[in-house]
This record gives structure tokens, sequence and C-alpha cells, in this order.
């Protein structure tokens, strides 16, 4: 896992909420699209997976997907840091 340089801190601790990827896959249909987008983002080692956008035609698909780092509510790891007392 990537660490930011100023911390102890991963990197991805500090995005807000979430991240998005657009893409196009190469696909027989949108049933298996969304498989492939799914399978996409949990190689990279995102869990919370939805399919933002997705338009099939013919073999490929337009996705767009985002991966929930810390929905509303979470306890979001930036502010573990403040309460440390990290500087910026």
């Amino acid at each position: 896992m990537v660490k930011s340089k100023r911390s102890d801190i991963k990197i991805l601790d500090r995005v807000m909420d979430a991240l998005d990827v657009e893409t196009v896959l190469v696909s027989d249909n949108e049933n298996e699209a969304r498989n492939l987008a799914k399978e996409l983002m949990q190689s990279f080692g995102l869990k919370d997976v939805d399919i933002v956008f997705l338009e099939h035609e013919g073999k490929t698909a337009r996705l767009r997907i985002r991966s929930y780092i810390h929905r509303s509510g979470c306890r979001y790891a930036w502010l573990r840091t403040e309460a440390k007392g990290e500087k910026e």
C-alpha cells in the first residue's frame, strides 16, 4: 500500500469519499461488463464498488465505476491524524 510522504497514514485514507474509474471494457453483454468492472476494482484492492454508468454497445461497454473509500459517517482516517496533532 502506498503511503503519504508526510506521515504513516495510507494515501487512500486521504481520499475524502470515493474513487471513480471511467473505462471501456470488451464484453458480450451488460451483465458481463458489470462483473468485469467489479473484478477490476477488486483487483486494485477496492471492495465497496458501485456501477455509476454503463452503456453497452456491440462488444464493448463504457463504464464509470465508483469505489467508496469512506462513505458518509465513516471514521475518517485524516481525523485520527488531526487528533494526534499532525500539522500540514
